[in-house]
C-alpha cells in the first residue's frame, strides 16, 4: 500500500480523481474536548460570557466543514451536500463530545471535512471558555464512519 498524495519521486501533489466514479459518499467523525468541573457547569448553564458555546461551535464546526479545501493543501474543493455537528455534553469526562457528519456526491470522500467539523467546533468550544480554564484538552479526534466510492464502507 502507498500513500497517494506523493507522486512516484515523493513528491506532494493533488490526487486526480477525474476517472472515478461520481457516487454518494458520507462520513462521520468524532472527538471530545475535556475540562474543568466549574468550566462544564459554565457551558452547561449557558453562563458563559461570550454567549452560548455549543450554539455558537456548531455553526462554527459547520463552517469548518465548508472551508477544508481552504485549509487542508491538497483537500478537494466539494459540493458538501448536508453538515450535521452534534455537540454532547458529557459529566463524565467532564466536557463536550462533539460529532459531525457530512455528505457529498462526488469523486472523492468527505473524511476530511468530517475531521475539520470537529476540529473547529472543539476549537471553538476552547476559545469561548478559555478566559476560565486554559487547561481544556481536546482528543480523540477520528473517523468513526466512511462510506461510497470504490474503497466502500469502513466503521470504526
Amino acid at each position: 500500500m502507498s500513500l497517494t498524495h506523493f507522486d512516484t519521486k515523493g513528491d506532494a501533489h493533488m490526487v486526480d480523481v477525474s476517472d472515478k466514479a461520481v457516487t454518494s459518499r458520507v462520513a462521520t467523525a468524532e472527538g471530545r474536548i475535556t475540562m474543568a468541573q466549574e468550566t462544564f457547569d459554565i457551558i452547561a448553564e449557558g453562563r458563559a460570557k461570550k454567549g452560548d458555546v455549543l450554539s455558537v461551535a456548531r455553526l462554527a464546526g459547520i463552517m469548518g466543514a465548508k472551508k477544508t479545501p481552504d485549509l487542508i493543501p491538497l483537500c478537494h474543493p466539494l459540493p458538501v451536500t448536508k453538515v450535521a455537528v452534534e455537540l454532547t455534553l458529557d459529566p463524565d469526562l467532564p466536557g463536550v463530545r462533539v460529532e459531525a457528519t457530512v455528505k457529498t456526491t462526488g469523486q472523492t470522500g468527505v473524511e476530511m471535512e468530517a475531521l475539520t467539523a470537529v476540529s473547529t467546533a472543539a476549537l471553538t468550544v476552547y476559545d469561548m471558555a478559555k478566559a476560565v480554564d486554559k487547561a481544556m484538552e481536546i482528543g480523540g479526534i477520528r473517523v468513526t464512519l466512511k462510506d461510497g466510492g470504490k474503497s466502500g464502507r469502513y466503521e470504526a
